[in-house]
């Protein structure tokens, strides 16, 4: 996968900055997320033809996924530039005003989006596990999201700070004894550490659920919880709502699934 960067910062982000961010998310998809996940991608920083994108001009458009540095959370503008010169192709963005209400540096929003990208380009898969309330039984449909579990834990390349994200192992049904969940290994001020299809201090996950027959979306804490409340700013342009608007399509799959999982299991027990 080529994911072109597109810097529309206005002049808050110079190319030679973002050349440094770049490579340092380049290191940490080939030295520390492909190696656990076997899927790898090569980030390249395009030219623009105009410092504000043309909506008409079709210059910009490279890339099998691009991700749009944005100097404010304009989503009209932003996502209509996209719909009409990127129509199919998969996108993220980073808008520097949201990253500063986070109290995140844009490095650690750039590595979130485009490890997520790398994930789940389509925005559209779902795993089934518990639910992430542990005074919930049922079991609900996670969204494929690598970072969001543990989006409030960062470590350093080469002097930039890039997101922790989760490893295979979150996203199977059972805890296995000192198995590893997340990159950093993440122990908690409690001692625990994430558990599959858990969440830590500081970060959400969301699910479809099909007992509410809707996406909804579980925080662990205040601080999580506040953090929500600044992304849903940036409706439009969030995983989120993606997975959300695949709902329609989703729900009769997703149940029927559910359904027949079910029938296996009274099945087998009537046998």
């Amino acid at each position: 996968m080529l994911i072109s960067i597109l810097n529309h910062s206005n002049g808050k982000v110079s190319d030679a900055e973002l050349q440094t961010v770049i490579r340092a998310i380049r290191r940490q998809i080939c030295e520390d997320f492909e190696p656990y996940w076997s899927l790898g991608a090569t980030l390249r920083l395009e030219g623009r033809s105009a410092s504000n994108p043309d909506k008409q001009d079709l210059i910009d458009m490279r890339g099998d996924a691009i991700v749009y540095i944005w100097d404010r959370s304009d989503i009209d503008g932003a996502l209509g530039y996209h719909d009409l010169n990127n129509r199919g192709i998969p996108f993220g963005f980073v808008f520097l005003d949201i990253a500063a209400q986070l109290n995140e540096p844009w490095s650690v929003t750039l590595s979130h989006e485009v490890l997520e990208l790398i994930g789940d380009a389509e925005v559209n898969l779902l795993v089934a596990g518990p639910h992430p309330d542990p005074t919930n039984d049922s079991d609900v449909f996670h969204w494929y999201e690598m970072c969001d579990a543990v989006q409030s834990e960062t470590y350093e390349i080469d002097g930039v700070l890039v997101s922790n994200f989760v490893l295979p192992l979150y996203f199977t049904g059972g805890d296995e004894f000192e198995g590893r969940n997340d990159f950093l290994g993440t122990i908690n001020p409690d001692g625990s550490s994430l558990k599959s299809f858990g969440v830590n201090p500081g970060g959400y996950i969301g699910f479809f659920n099909p007992s509410s027959g809707s996406h909804e979306t579980y925080s662990r804490d205040t601080l999580a919880s506040a953090r929500m409340a600044v992304k849903s700013k940036v409706k439009g342009a969030r995983r989120a709502i993606r997975y959300q608007r695949h709902s329609n399509i989703a729900q009769p799959n997703v149940r029927l699934a559910k359904q027949e999982q079910i029938n296996e299991v009274t099945n087998g027990q009537r046998a």
